[in-house]
């Protein structure tokens, strides 16, 4: 087997594993920081950062190092039993935002899931909402998972296609309409579940003052405020949570992604002892969730961020890419949008495709995703240096200088 090439990898998969991906053809074999290497041995920067869970870069050492050990020691109890790292976890993950609990969980969607379930029980326990008629409102644009409930309430045809009927008690409001959320809002309404920047969308950052705006509505009406941090937080903006950069504080905050460094699948939902304290043994659970490997790599994930001051670079160096983006003389860009190093380049309607773009940028050494088909995403990890974003951006240009 070690002597197949990136083709042979390829048609195993298309023959093998299910075609629910279109992936660039790259097949990558390993990876350090910001760069990664295919079985050929060609070297590319990866300006994707696997949908930001890589905010620390690939296989931190510090990371791993936590990850081996841990693992052999204790990798799994179920939560039938305790063990020596979720509680230290909770604690400083709780610490850290400032929230009194946490309850973990492991991808991004059972994060969304388990905000769902909690913010319909504070509903009927707290707000004393009559039973079944709890209302959640959510954004056009949207992606928050791709469980059944989560694409029910998606407003991406393909997302919802064939996999009906879904779960009732979600309605759709624009994104960055703060007065369509409060016309939107009922006895019934328990939460407004949104994004900060919407990230899948293709990075669309709602207007100034409209994540405050919301906060003040949601605190009015005595509605849950449920940030979507997955892809958002944890440095990639330039502050530890995007609602940070309005002094927001949500009722309750949704995390994955780069909580493990992309190392294990760790999520975490975020909130009072008031909201998540609704919870009783029984109500909900994982066996894998809060497991003593994820805590392990999660807390030496956090500190990474904390120690390498990765917030502060990516709000550095966020600044540095806008600016020589908009320096990019292309007549294929409409706009380039995004906060920190989370990034989106606008193509216009006959550019032909942001694929055909990003398919250019691999051939030139540099990884970067096609999202709804006019955008491409840039989100490195942020460990990434000025001197490598100054050769992606050399490529960057010449790609976009193409017909």
């Amino acid at each position: 087997m070690d002597t197949l090439r990136a083709r042979d990898y390829i048609a195993l998969e298309s023959r093998y594993n299910a075609h629910n991906y279109q992936p660039l053809d790259v097949v990558i074999t390993r990876a350090e920081g910001v760069w990664v290497w295919d079985v050929e041995g060609r070297k590319y920067l990866d300006c994707l950062s696997a949908y930001s869970a890589l905010n620390q870069g690939h296989c931190h050492p510090r990371i791993v190092r936590a990850m081996v050990e841990q693992a052999h020691r204790l990798a799994l109890t179920s939560r039938a039993f305790r063990n020596d790292q979720l509680p230290l976890l909770a604690q400083e993950l709780c610490e850290l935002t400032g929230y009194e609990m946490v309850l973990p969980m492991n991808s991004g969607a059972e994060a969304v899931e388990t905000a769902l379930k909690v913010a319909r029980k504070w509903g009927y326990v707290v707000r004393g909402v009559p039973d079944d008629r709890a209302e959640i409102i959510a954004c056009a644009g949207n992606f928050h998972g791709r469980t059944i409930t989560i694409v029910g309430f998606s407003s991406e045809e393909q997302y919802r296609d064939g996999f009906g009927p879904f779960t009732p008690g979600f309605k759709l409001i624009p994104y960055g309409d703060a007065g369509a959320l409060e016309r939107a809002i009922t006895p019934n309404t328990v939460a407004f579940l949104v994004e900060p920047i919407q990230g899948e969308s293709g990075v669309v950052v709602p207007p100034e003052g409209y994540v405050r705006r919301v906060r003040e509505i949601c605190t009015r009406h005595d509605v849950l405020m449920v940030a979507d941090e997955i892809q958002s937080g944890l440095g990639r903006t330039g502050k530890l949570l995007a609602c940070e950069h309005e002094g927001v504080r949500p009722d309750v905050v949704t995390l994955g992604k780069a909580l493990s460094g992309g190392m294990y699948p760790v999520s975490a939902v975020l909130a009072s002892r008031e909201v998540l304290g609704v919870l009783g043994p029984g109500d909900h659970g994982s066996t894998f969730g809060g497991n003593p490997l994820a805590c392990a790599v999660a807390r030496e994930a956090l500190r990474v961020i904390v120690d390498g001051h990765l917030c502060e670079r990516a709000a550095e160096l966020g600044e540095y890419l806008m600016a020589r983006l908009r320096e990019i003389q292309s007549p294929h860009v409409a706009l380039c949008r995004g906060k920190g190093l989370f990034v989106g380049i606008v193509l216009k309607p006959e550019a032909g495709g942001a694929r055909r773009f990003c398919e250019a940028l691999k051939e030139r050494g540099v990884l970067a995703k096609d999202t709804h088909e006019t955008v491409i995403r840039l989100a490195p990890p942020l460990v990434i240096t000025k001197e490598e974003l100054d050769w992606a951006l050399e490529r960057i240009a010449g790609v976009l200088a193409m017909p």
